[in-house]
């Protein structure tokens, strides 16, 4: 097994750094990584209902969907992230404790109580400390997963709070469970640092195998793959489920209640409802927005050539904006 600890903290080079070991890596390998402030998106859920944008836009958060199902995890560099790839595997199928199992037994060795708690979480003291997740393709595994060792909790719980009303879709919902950090629970202090040399340290342990790291080849292939698709509102935003949005905000004019109807990021139908007045008919406001992609600076160049104060008197382009999101 090859063993690595990857220091780049760009969440869409680490995302896209999984990614290509999986389809490039030509034998078993582990990677600990981190990153800086992110919130990352299971694969099949609908981005928009899983994060909070007034904490995204608050503090410049990264947010990029992985490769993996399961929930929306915040990360920052208080998280210490590791990812397990299996190259030839006769039967692949998802097991969780096969892979959470050599990090259960590191963290116990290190006198942290651990356990492994349902499907695919590490527990200390009944509240979650890790959850993992895996992608299968073709006989590859990629199995990943995150450690809490000093993560700021409060923006934790800001950066996933989010109006559960306003969306309707058919995708995946994460589960929010208690959490709480590693570090604390440590018989001697440790730093994050020496916390991911600790358990890389036990794992080459545990498994024969060699350090590795990423070289400038593979590093350039790596960014590529994250400009290409990681860090792009395709595949972060518009690979979401197709999902509705109902929102009612106040206006000057008014009260105004939108209906979104979104697919592969793209508006479809556009509903919109109110005591508002107007000049011009309602639907040609919502006819005018139907095809455009459901993103801030896509709406607003749509905006910029709709005279909106005539279909919402009082109501300019900047007061719609707000209310389609």
């Amino acid at each position: 097994m090859l063993f690595m600890i990857n220091e780049a903290t760009e969440p869409a080079f680490n995302l896209a750094a999984e990614e290509y070991l999986l389809r490039h890596c030509g034998e078993d390998c582990c990677m600990l990584w981190q990153n800086h402030n992110a919130i990352i998106v299971g694969r099949n859920q609908n981005t928009r209902a899983q994060i909070n944008p007034d904490f995204v836009a608050r503090h410049g958060t990264t947010v990029v969907r992985r490769l993996s199902g399961g929930g929306t995890v915040y990360h920052d560099l208080g998280n210490v992230n590791f990812t397990f790839i299996k190259v030839r595997v006769a039967r692949p199928a998802i097991d969780f404790q096969r892979f959470a199992q050599p990090i259960l037994e590191q963290l116990q060795a290190l006198g942290l109580a651990v356990e492994l708690d349902g499907r695919n979480d590490l527990v200390l003291n009944g509240r979650k400390v890790s959850g993992n997740a895996q992608h299968i393709e073709g006989h590859k595994v990629l199995h990943h997963g995150t450690l809490l060792f000093d993560v700021d909790l409060d923006k934790l719980g800001e950066s996933l709070r989010v109006d559960a009303a306003k969306y309707r879709d058919k995708a995946v919902a994460s589960i929010r469970s208690r959490v709480t950090n590693l570090r604390p629970h440590l018989k001697e202090p440790r730093s994050v640092t020496d916390f991911m040399t600790d358990l890389l340290t036990g794992l080459r342990r545990r498994f024969s195998g060699r350090e590795a790291v990423l070289t400038a080849t593979d590093r350039g292939a790596i960014q590529a793959l994250a400009e290409e698709k990681y860090a792009g509102w395709d595949w972060n935003f518009g690979h979401s489920p197709p999902y509705t949005l109902r929102k009612s905000t106040r206006i000057s004019g008014g009260t105004v209640e939108v209906l979104l109807d979104v697919d592969r990021g793209i508006i479809r139908q556009a509903r919109l409802f109110g005591d508002f007045f107007g000049v011009l008919e309602i639907a040609g406001l919502e006819q005018a927005l139907i095809g455009c992609e459901h993103r801030a600076d896509a709406l607003t160049r749509r905006l910029a050539k709709i005279p909106v104060d005539d279909y919402l008197n009082g109501c300019n382009g900047k007061d719609l904006l707000d209310a389609l999101f």
